[in-house]
């Protein structure tokens, strides 16, 4: 696969300038794009998959839960409906697309709906309630709508500075767009970076004076079953596990288990994965088996030993100090 990207390295230029235009028809208004009386906070990235906007938007759920009636668009990516469509307790992923069933199984206080049409979907959300903000999931590329301010996340490992444009590289979106991030939230740091690290982020980011950058670590729950009983590390048993994985970059998470001593096989499926009853059947008899969130919710219970690891950014206390002031507009 790498290699097959290399080669298709001399079209990447080629959609370096596509997107580049396709924003300066949105920037000079020669395309029209739409503005919401009620604030949107759009969570989003320049690549394709990877940098944790759905914890993002869980932890902006965590905050505002008890403050704001806050309502989730998403676009429902890989799912199998069309329109909009609002979660409910019968919604499956081929519904709503496995992230914003997620987010409504953790969030039941929430509204999430899923739209590719996000200005469609927002008067949607607004005529079914009375959302005080609505969050736009992964709405960083879709220009129809114009937020009240955008978060832009990038990993610390794979900076936007850094990456090549699709189809060799990881960027869907011009580096150039990074300026319309009113917060630039940089994730999957290594625990407590010192300044001189976090300096040297900035170098790259090269941030406007309008912008402010925060760093967040990734944290990981214990494993708990799908009765939501949470298990000690030991509870796994003795042997092996097998972790079953269909994230795009599930590289901080085999770090994690591997710096705990933990023996386990890997599965690795591509993003968004839907299983088939094949799939299900084999993972049936490889004895316990440990899996994200996110892809619990594909697996939709059909693993009958089946344990769930959970995963959210920690923000020390200066950057949440910077994030919540962020916030406090809304």
């Amino acid at each position: 696969m790498k290699a097959l990207r290399k080669l298709l390295w001399p079209l990447s230029p080629l959609y370096g300038v596509a997107v580049y235009l396709r924003n300066l028809c949105y920037d000079r208004g020669w395309c029209p794009s739409v503005a919401f009386e009620v604030p949107v906070l759009c969570v989003g990235n320049l690549s394709v998959g990877g940098s944790g906007k759905t914890p993002m938007v869980e932890w902006l759920l965590g905050y505002f839960e008890g403050r704001r009636k806050v309502a989730v668009l998403s676009r429902g990516y890989r799912r199998s409906s069309r329109g909009f469509q609002l979660a409910n307790p019968n919604s499956t992923a081929a519904d709503l697309g496995d992230e914003p069933l997620q987010l409504a199984r953790k969030f039941p206080k929430a509204v999430v709906a899923a739209d590719a049409n996000r200005a469609q979907g927002i008067a949607r959300l607004l005529e079914a309630g009375d959302p005080q903000l609505i969050v736009l999931d992964d709405g960083f590329q879709h220009r129809r709508v114009r937020p009240s301010a955008s978060l832009l996340l990038t990993a610390w490992d794979t900076l936007y500075p850094d990456q090549g444009y699709l189809p060799s590289g990881d960027l869907r979106d011009h580096r150039s767009q990074a300026r319309r991030a009113d917060l630039i939230v940089v994730t999957k740091c290594p625990e407590n970076p010192d300044r001189e690290a976090r300096e040297r982020v900035l170098s790259k980011l090269r941030p406007l004076p309008h912008q402010q950058v925060v760093f967040a670590t990734l944290e990981y729950d214990l494993p708990r079953e799908a009765n939501g009983n949470t298990l000690t590390w030991e509870g796994l048993g003795t042997g092996p596990f097998t972790l079953v994985t269909g994230i795009a970059r599930p590289g901080p998470l085999l770090n994690f288990l591997q710096q705990k001593g933990i023996a386990f096989k890997h599965l690795r499926f591509a993003d968004h994965h839907a299983f088939s009853k094949a799939e299900i059947a084999r993972l049936n008899t490889l004895g316990p088996v440990l899996t994200t969130e996110k892809d619990a919710v594909r697996l939709d219970g059909r693993v009958a030993e089946c344990y769930i690891l959970g995963m959210r950014h920690h923000f020390g206390p200066a950057d949440r100090a910077v994030l919540e002031a962020f916030l406090e507009r809304f």
